[in-house]
């Protein structure tokens, strides 16, 4: 008796594979609503920063809790 070997899949579009993977499920959290997602001009030179502590440490918070890839965890929040 022979084993069948499995077919191999090769990705040729990786944009729209990476989009698949974030698209996966769907699921909506609420947060607290004094949660700053945005933070407040600091008041230095230079570039702002785009999202503050909570937002940067809430991201892979859930990528742990939820055990998901880096692209998974990036189309969930988004």
């Amino acid at each position: 008796m022979s084993r069948s070997i499995p077919p191999s899949y090769k990705t040729k579009n990786w944009p729209a594979y990476k989009e698949a993977i974030k698209q996966r499920g769907s699921l909506t959290i609420w947060f607290d609503p004094e949660l700053v997602w945005v933070p407040l001009p600091n008041g230095k030179r230079g570039r702002q920063p785009q999202y503050s502590d909570a937002a940067i440490q809430t991201c892979p918070t859930m990528k742990v809790l939820f055990g998901m890839a880096l692209g998974q965890t990036t189309g969930f929040v988004e």
